[in-house]
């Protein structure tokens, strides 16, 4: 004799079956599931408060001043937040960025050679940074802070000692006069005026990061083995994801960027310090965990990376619009940074709660 196990009630608002892929989310279930959630909000809080303190803050050319300032870290934090997705760190990323511009720019002049020509090898060496990052961490088993710290190192030192080397000074030759500046400064340093507010075309370089991560994150395969590999990578691999590829990648994708940020360093004054770039990892970081991203990985958004960056960009000119001195910029960071996880963390536990 066979029994049949009574129906299951229905919980209020579970469908009929018990599939809880035809759940219903509530718009504010949606709203508090974004990674990004918590930075908007202290975005908002960043802007009223200077606005409230100082006046020039809302003037139209702060705006493009902020937002030029922003995209300056923005265009690396897109790819250091895709990166910590996926689990892993890149602490080059900020020697990396004046390690491409000194490509381009030595090569061009010991060559004379189109500069063109120096941006083209530049691109080429500069992912080759991001394999070598991406190989010795998949090699080598070391954790991502150790490798990339190495990579930072052996870039800091590569850059001031061929720079004296070739230069015999700590700066690059000026290439200002050779052929293919003025387009090359064109792509990567220009200006552009909209509604009488002028505009660095690297907002526009950040925008376009940021539209192509997010499609990438939510709408691709390869969206969904990042967020796989910071997950749980044993787990990933055993579903088939290519765990070391997509790994490669991401580093290739900071080092793309880094590429794009260090033509813009150049060909904004035709001549790079070989000392510059020390530090902005971590402002890279620091802006990724502000837009939400996890340190322990599997959770973030390329558009919360935007967010922080532009927190850092209301944050580094409304003090100088304020007239505060401007050695209190990184205490605000900091203070920033703890709020941001706290938030992020809160927000993150209300929405699993809500689930």
């Amino acid at each position: 004799m066979t029994t049949t196990a009574p129906p299951v009630k229905d919980r209020p608002g579970r469908p009929a079956g018990g599939d809880e892929r035809l759940l219903h989310h509530s718009p504010l279930r949606k709203l508090l599931g974004r990674p990004e959630l918590g930075s908007v909000v202290g975005a908002l809080a960043v802007f009223l408060f200077f606005a409230f303190v100082a006046d020039s803050f809302l003037q139209l050319s702060s705006f493009g001043t902020v937002l030029y300032a922003a995209s300056t870290i923005g265009i690396m934090a897109v790819p250091v937040a895709l990166l910590m997705i996926g689990g892993e760190f890149d602490l080059s990323a900020g020697v990396m960025v004046t390690s491409s511009a000194l490509v381009s720019s030595m090569f061009s002049f010991q060559m004379t050679a189109n500069v063109w020509v120096g941006v083209l090898v530049s691109l080429l060496v500069t992912l080759a940074f991001g394999v070598f990052n991406g190989v010795m961490l998949t090699r080598t088993k070391l954790p991502s802070f150790i490798i990339t710290l190495g990579t930072f190192l052996m870039l800091t030192g590569l850059n001031l000692g061929l720079t004296k080397l070739i230069s015999d000074t700590v700066s690059t030759k000026s290439i200002g006069d050779m052929e293919g500046f003025p387009s090359a400064r064109k792509l990567f340093a220009s200006q552009l005026t909209v509604g009488g507010v002028e505009l660095k075309v690297t907002i526009l370089w950040w925008a376009g990061l940021v539209a192509v991560a997010t499609w990438i994150l939510l709408r691709t395969r390869f969206g969904n083995w990042i967020f796989a590999v910071g997950g749980n990578a044993d787990a990933a691999r055993a579903v088939g994801v290519p765990v070391l590829k997509t790994k490669i990648a991401l580093y290739m994708g900071v080092a793309f960027c880094a590429w794009i940020a260090g033509q813009h360093l150049l060909f904004s004054f035709d001549v790079v310090q070989s000392g510059e770039g020390v530090g902005n990892e971590l402002i890279y970081i620091i802006a990724a965990v502000i837009g939400g991203c996890l340190i322990t990985g599997g959770y973030g958004s390329a558009i919360g990376s935007a967010v922080g960056a532009f927190i850092f960009g209301m944050t580094s000119k409304g003090i100088v619009y304020a007239e505060w001195n401007p050695d209190w910029f990184k205490f605000f960071l900091g203070a920033m940074l703890l709020l941001a996880t706290l938030l992020n963390a809160w927000v993150r536990k209300r929405a699993e709660a809500t689930r």
